[in-house]
């Protein structure tokens, strides 16, 4: 989808590998590296004994609400993130929909799609990419924000979002990323003070289910049953129900809290590598505080193409609103692979 300003709002990052036969070292896409853990993989093949029965997600979704203190009655079990946004385009009756800008592109592209005329906060680089609440206008009934945003990799504080919610508004906060962050610093989920607000949460990310399609939604038992009503019956299957199930059990948080940890020294890792790229124009957006980084330079489009010819994909940055072709997303990886990266982007950069 290529809106009027000429942003593809549905190109991701699978695009950069989808065709390169497992050739590419993958930079591009913001699933956690060597997952699903081998634990993971045998509960969810444990589940396929049961394919015959309807799906029942009763036991997922009481799993998903003692995770975050919340009664079941506030949760709401979804095929990936990306679904929510499509329910929320499609079940709730809005009038003036914001989202705010860069940040990933399916919730904006779901509310065109549903008919809706989209407005648009474009946060600037000068102001290091974090949200101006003042820059919300005031009638927008419904505001959609990445927290920490994809691809800036900025944590808003929690306080900064809250103060946008106000009675007869929906405040939609994407958390996809927020269990990649130490201690799930400036979270929203498990709020239910917050008038309006809509969590979303992707087990996609963190656990290596891109392809099982598993996320959820936190929001006020109204709102869940509006949502459920734009479901299909039955919309998440029995293998993604074993995993959300497993992967908000206390075993499973604590490896995704020590994941986290790692991931931040592979990121600190990554910027001491980029920084020394500084004197040839490369800036990087941030602070960054997700497991990704986006930086910019001049011919990055050159950049990228090269980047690929030396067998590593990154994200091209320009489908984002906000941002234009001086802009490349990099995933964090580990250090021998952040090693190869650096390598190869010295000779892009040369050539």
């Amino acid at each position: 989808m290529r809106t009027e300003s000429g942003h593809d709002l549905r190109h991701h990052g699978d695009a950069e590998v989808r065709d390169d036969g497992g050739s590419l070292v993958d930079l591009a896409v913001n699933v956690r590296a060597d997952t699903p853990p081998k634990w993971l993989r045998e509960h969810i093949a444990a589940s396929l004994g049961g394919l015959a029965a309807y799906p029942d997600g009763r036991a997922a979704r009481a799993a998903v609400a003692a995770r975050h203190g919340l009664p079941v009655e506030r949760v709401l079990l979804t095929a990936g993130a990306a679904e929510a946004f499509v329910l929320l385009a499609r079940a709730l009756k809005v009038r003036r929909p914001v989202v705010v800008h860069p940040q990933f592109t399916e919730p904006e592209a779901a509310l065109r799609d549903a008919g809706h005329t989209v407005g648009r906060v474009l946060l600037r680089e000068e102001d290091g990419f974090r949200l101006d609440p003042a820059a919300v206008p005031g009638d927008a009934d419904l505001v959609v924000i990445g927290n920490p945003t994809n691809p800036t990799s900025v944590l808003h504080p929690a306080d900064t979002i809250t103060g946008l919610a106000r009675p007869g508004r929906v405040l939609v906060v994407d958390e996809a990323f927020m269990d990649a962050v130490p201690g799930e610093r400036e979270a929203l989920a498990g709020r239910a003070d917050v008038p309006g607000l809509v969590v979303l949460r992707s087990l996609t990310k963190t656990w290596g289910l891109a392809g099982l399609r598993i996320g959820y939604v936190l929001a006020e038992p109204e709102t869940v049953e509006d949502l459920e009503r734009a479901q299909p019956l039955w919309p998440v299957s029995t293998p993604a129900l074993a995993a959300a199930e497993a992967c908000v059990g206390p075993r499973a948080v604590a490896e995704a809290a020590h994941a986290a940890h790692r991931i931040a020294a592979d990121r600190a890792y990554l910027l001491a590598g980029l920084a020394r790229f500084a004197p040839a124009g490369l800036r990087v957006a941030g602070p960054a505080q997700g497991p990704f980084v986006l930086i910019r330079l001049e011919r990055a489009s050159a950049v990228r193409r090269h980047l690929r010819d030396l067998g590593y994909a990154v994200r091209r940055g320009d489908t984002f609103p906000g941002l234009d072709e001086q802009w490349l997303r990099l995933a964090v990886r580990d250090r021998a692979t952040t090693d190869g990266f650096l390598r190869a982007l010295e000779r892009a950069l040369q050539h």
